[in-house]
């Protein structure tokens, strides 16, 4: 996660969560000319389109008022989907025995990307069930960790 994107986090996940979600995931794509800032949010009973639209406002008002960041962005607020994303030890755990898809910084047995079932999680570490191994991965090298979409018939 970029440095940026950790700071948005820090500052609306407070508010996120008084309105009672949770701040899943955060995505900005600046652009010189037009931005854009998604947040993905979760609550006890899924999201509705009026969380997003509560988590909007709420968000809106901060970001006027702080104002992080100088160029022109769209806000959009959405739920985590099928294939979320596991950002903090919490949500490792919360899913382990599901398969995910891992992206990492830098390779690891010279590659980049690994699927596999999510064995275990900590605050430094992810182990996988990758064919017939067990792969434990740094989470400092963990660019990006997303559930594998399962749909039912």
């Amino acid at each position: 996660m970029s440095r940026r994107a950790q700071q948005l986090i820090d500052l609306l996940e407070p508010s996120v969560e008084a309105l009672g979600y949770e701040l899943v995931d955060l995505e900005f794509n600046s652009s010189s000319r037009h931005g854009m800032l998604r947040l993905y949010i979760n609550g006890p009973e899924g999201v509705s389109l009026e969380d997003c639209e509560k988590v909007s406002r709420q968000v809106s008002g901060i970001l006027d008022v702080e104002d992080p960041i100088k160029t022109e962005y769209d806000l959009e607020v959405s739920s985590p989907g099928l294939d979320r994303v596991l950002r903090t030890t919490a949500h490792y755990e919360e899913f382990i025995g599901l398969a995910v898809n891992v992206l990492l910084k830098r390779p690891e047995q010279n590659r980049r990307k690994y699927t596999g079932v999510l064995l275990t999680a900590n605050d430094t570490e992810v182990s996988l069930k990758v064919e017939d191994e067990t792969l434990v991965l740094s989470r400092d090298n963990i660019e990006k960790t997303r559930l594998v979409p399962v749909y039912e018939a």
